[in-house]
């Protein structure tokens, strides 16, 4: 799989863990310390995230790795 098929995958599962929580993307960004842009980029899979980011993302949206990581 190429790296923009990993991002698209990546950000269809950040996406359906903030719908489950009822999150907006506004809000998902000020939980994580992020641009709004920025969220919409990685959920639309034009952005790859750093570690950190990985990190606060897990802990903002509550879930196991296997959820944010799922077809990976």
């Amino acid at each position: 799989m190429k790296v923009a098929a990993y991002a698209k995958t990546f950000g269809n599962n950040i996406r359906r863990q903030r719908v489950e929580r009822k999150l907006t993307q506004e809000r998902l960004a000020e939980i994580c310390d992020l641009c709004l842009r920025y969220v919409q980029e990685l959920e639309g899979g034009v952005k790859t995230p750093s570690l950190e980011t990985l990190l606060r993302l897990r802990k903002a949206l509550k879930c196991e790795w296997d959820n944010l990581l799922a077809k990976l």
